[in-house]
């Protein structure tokens, strides 16, 4: 195997926070699932692209009505003429289906599309215990709604009202594309939120959490139809993500410059939070909760980071570990659920706040995991083909030398038994350096013993005699005659 060149600086994961925002400028949050636009200006492209679509759709059926009625026409009572309108008949509803083109022939066969319609809806009925469990929550969150909708009084009237009118027409737009069922459900939020703001004159605080209710409840009640419908392709998209992550289990933190040291274990535990809140996205049902686990595992990557460096995060530390943590998770259902959080959420918490930056960067995670190649490890493209193909892996020979079968305790020891073979050459280097520090200190203390003894020989001290000492004012002294006697005591006779 090829050496790998490692560099003295390598060149991390960065991305600037201008290319989060949206491309067209408006300093929004944009999303690589609306080719960088936010939501805002993604509904005014997408509605101009909706329009041009609608109008070639009207051309398409006015020729086809105009072919039809003229077959029509030049036919006579006869079985060709019969066999040549049935099949302009079928072509036109072969069309009709791939574009949604609406006619009068339609009404000619609605009993027949029906049945057939009954039919799948009835093949692709759930099992039982799975309707009973989904009724179970719905009825759970319409119980909470109304509860919640009765502190907003006559707000909270005019709300369920509106809720219950959308999914009554909701319920009718079954056969829309999902972007058209998404574009009805985001034109609901910013009415709902208008209508509160303008006629009820609702404060922007209870304006937001109405709307976070409002979203729980027609969410749960949508998301059997709404989520990773058989008409998108979704479910590929998962299938190739997931194949991709699995083909990249060998890239290792170092390749990504991830600033996290597993080998901590409260580090380590930060990890394993952070991959369950990413896979946990998965059982959820409403958008936001499915971004509060992006946001909760955006956190734990954080905490981690902090511990390892012992300084707060950047940006720079924070995308690689998330490649890294999707890496590692292999999040089920992955792109269904961005699409889904895309599509169907409110589209104030994906523009702004710690909920949008963070969804932003799983975004640009999952396009990076995407389009990763040698260049984006430092590795050589021969290196990266063999690691791709399993020829070779980077990892150490010592995991490589484990049977498949052998089980995580005896992996575990053997790691312990090697951090212990760490820790005793550790301890004998402590050792050593101490004893060399202790000679250096005895060779210190001699050496200041020797210079000190040089320098009295060179200037040797004279140590003078005593000087006699004064007489003390109380002892006997013949010089101190001319003194008057000392006082006697007198007695007092009185």
């Amino acid at each position: 195997r090829r050496k790998m060149n490692l560099k003295s600086e390598r060149r991390g994961i960065h991305v600037d926070q201008s290319e989060l925002l949206c491309k067209k400028g408006c300093g929004y949050y944009g999303n690589p699932a609306w080719q960088g636009f936010c939501s805002k200006c993604w509904r005014e492209e997408y509605h101009k692209a909706r329009q041009k679509q609608i109008q070639e759709d009207w051309e398409l059926a006015e020729r086809l009505q105009r072919e039809e009625e003229e077959a029509y026409a030049s036919s006579q009572s006869t079985q060709g003429a019969q066999s040549l309108t049935f099949s302009k008949f079928e072509e036109k509803k072969t069309n009709e289906k791939t574009r949604k083109v609406t006619t009068v022939k339609k009404f000619f066969t609605a009993s027949s599309r029906a049945g057939a319609k009954k039919e799948i809806q009835e093949a692709k009925a759930p099992s039982p215990s799975i309707h009973r469990q989904a009724s179970i929550e719905t009825d759970r969150v319409s119980k909470e709604f109304i509860e919640f909708i009765r502190t907003y009084q006559k707000p909270g009237q005019d709300i369920y009202k509106q809720c219950k009118l959308f999914l009554d027409t909701m319920s009718h737009k079954r056969d829309l594309s999902i972007e058209e069922q998404s574009e009805c459900a985001q034109d609901f939020y910013q009415n709902v939120a208008d209508r509160l703001q303008t006629r009820w004159k609702v404060p922007p605080e209870k304006v937001e959490k109405a709307m976070d209710e409002v979203e729980k409840y027609i969410m749960t009640r949508q998301y059997k139809y709404v989520f990773c419908p058989e008409t998108t392709d979704d479910e590929k998209k998962d299938l190739a993500v997931q194949k991709r992550i699995r083909a990249l289990h060998w890239v290792t933190p170092q390749m990504l410059c991830v600033p996290v040291s597993e080998e901590i274990p409260e580090v380590s535990d930060m990890v394993v939070k952070a991959i369950t809140d990413i896979i946990e996205m998965d059982s959820k049902r409403v958008p936001r909760d499915k971004l509060a686990c992006i946001t909760k595992c955006s956190k734990h990557i954080f905490n981690a980071i902090k511990i390892t460096k012992n300084e707060p995060a950047s940006a720079d530390d924070f995308l690689p570990t998330l490649i890294y943590i999707v890496l590692k998770g292999n999040p089920p259902r992955l792109q269904s659920n961005i699409q889904y959080i895309t599509r169907f959420c409110n589209p104030s918490r994906l523009m702004t706040g710690e909920d949008g930056y963070y969804f932003t960067n799983l975004c640009c995670a999952v396009a990076f995991i995407e389009k990763l190649d040698a260049q984006s490890l430092n590795l050589s493209q021969e290196d990266f083909d063999r690691f791709m193909t399993g020829q070779t892996s980077p990892k150490k020979q010592e995991s490589d030398s484990f049977s498949p079968d052998v089980c995580l305790g005896v992996k575990q020891m053997c790691k312990s038994l090697d951090l212990l073979s760490q820790l005793n050459e550790r301890q004998e280097r402590i050792v050593t350096e101490a004893k060399k520090l202790e000679k250096d200190l005895i060779d210190w203390t001699d050496g200041i013993t020797k210079e000190v003894e040089d320098i009295v020989e060179k200037y040797p001290l004279e140590i003078k005699p005593k000087s006699q000492a004064l007489a003390a004012i109380d002892s006997e002294n013949v010089e101190n005659d001319k003194l008057p006697p000392p006082l006697q005591p007198q007695v007092y006779a009185g």
